[in-house]
């Protein structure tokens, strides 16, 4: 549909976006962001002085829009119009990163080892005995000494 054939009350419930994305369509070649919105503006019989006190607002609008892209030189253009190459170079010039050993740990079940028993240890099997260095006293000896 033809901007011009849209009826006043209907453009007023489009949003700005939409109505450059009409404009784009029909003119077929990029524009300023300055001119695309002064056409809106223009279509929606707004005052010249919103121009400039919505030129920031119009243009992060423009910008989230995955509608449009920007161009070189303060050019909007429709993203459909314009395709993305993306170029995988398979050159001798690519630095080789080196391989990194992976661990791979063990799945045991937590549950049944002993948390507290450290395996590498043989301290934990050894009893030793507390009491060699101790001395019994008969009290009785002493007494009679």
């Amino acid at each position: 549909m033809k901007l011009s054939e849209i009826p006043k009350e209907e453009l007023e419930l489009m949003g700005y976006d939409d109505i450059a994305h009409i404009i784009l369509q029909e003119s077929g070649k990029k524009m300023k962001l300055v001119d695309i919105f002064k056409k809106v503006c223009t279509c929606l019989e707004l005052p010249e002085a919103t121009v400039e006190a919505q030129l920031m607002d119009f243009f992060e609008l423009m910008s989230i829009n995955k509608k449009f892209t920007m161009l070189d030189n303060g050019y909007w253009d429709l993203q459909s119009r314009h395709k993305v190459d993306i170029i995988i170079e398979d050159g001798e010039d690519e630095e080789e990163l080196p391989e990194v050993d992976v661990e791979v740990e063990d799945e045991t079940n937590e549950e049944d080892e002993d948390l507290f028993y450290d395996k590498d240890d043989d301290t934990d099997d050894v009893v030793e005995d507390e009491l060699s260095d101790l001395m019994v006293i008969d009290t009785d000896d002493e007494q009679n000494m």
